[in-house]
């Protein structure tokens, strides 16, 4: 199974790329920092500086429908934000 599941390409983390040379990945929810480390050096071909790591819980989410309420809930993830060492960077785009 693999550790990076996607990266994360949304408005604030377009930026942080850009000035800061940080990266954001959604990955799986057993994996530590070393093996994310490694796992973006191997895909993309870099250096990575530090890596911090976040859980977010599924949120419930409910709904009124014709046929009455409905509930149910988001999946919960993990989150990674690499830093790059300097001069480097990663290009999401390269292989559209």
């Amino acid at each position: 199974m693999s550790i990076l599941i996607e990266p994360i390409i949304t408005e604030k983390m377009e930026p942080q790329g850009k000035k800061l040379n940080r990266y954001g990945f959604i990955v799986d929810k057993n994996a530590n920092k070393i093996e994310i480390a490694k796992a973006v050096e191997d895909l993309y071909e870099v250096t990575v500086e530090s890596v911090n790591t976040m859980r977010y819980g599924g949120k419930t989410r409910s709904r009124f429908t014709k046929t009455g309420l409905m509930k149910g809930k988001t999946k919960s993830f993990k989150k990674a934000i690499v830093k790059l060492s300097e001069g480097e960077t990663i290009n999401f785009y390269s292989n559209i």
